[in-house]
């Protein structure tokens, strides 16, 4: 398997016990590629430091998609290209889009918003 990109709304579904056979290939094969801001989103709704910790020493080992200034470029003109299709983006959606377009990998979220860039973006491959 390429790189898969998991959205928060699949990690949700994931830690909550949901058996997810792509992605629990994907961790098997070192092959989650994590974006800094499914990251954030995740450790912001942990509670309790134990539960915290355990979910910072997970994502610690899994690779990290690197977000230099190129990567942000990319992202505005994702976004700006939706918009000129008629669409609105929010960042972090346009952001893990980008990550899973750059990595040249699978997305893998249960957000439906993914359904509706991919339809205008043909090399994003989803997984839902």
């Amino acid at each position: 398997m390429n790189a898969l990109v998991v959205d928060t709304s699949a990690w949700i579904v994931f830690f909550r016990g949901a058996t997810l056979p792509p992605l629990e290939q994907a961790l098997r094969d070192g092959c989650v590629v994590l974006s800094p801001l499914v990251a954030s989103e995740l450790l912001s709704g942990v509670q309790g430091r134990s539960a915290v910790q355990k979910l910072k020493d997970f994502l610690s080992g899994l690779p990290w998609h690197e977000t230099p200034v190129s990567h942000w470029q990319a992202v505005g003109d994702l976004r700006r290209g939706l918009l000129r299709d008629g669409f609105t983006v929010s960042t972090p959606d346009a952001h893990v889009a980008q990550c899973a377009l750059e990595c040249g990998g699978c997305l893998l979220s249960y957000d439906k918003i993914f359904s509706k860039i991919s339809r205008h973006v043909a090399a994003l491959v989803l997984m839902v």
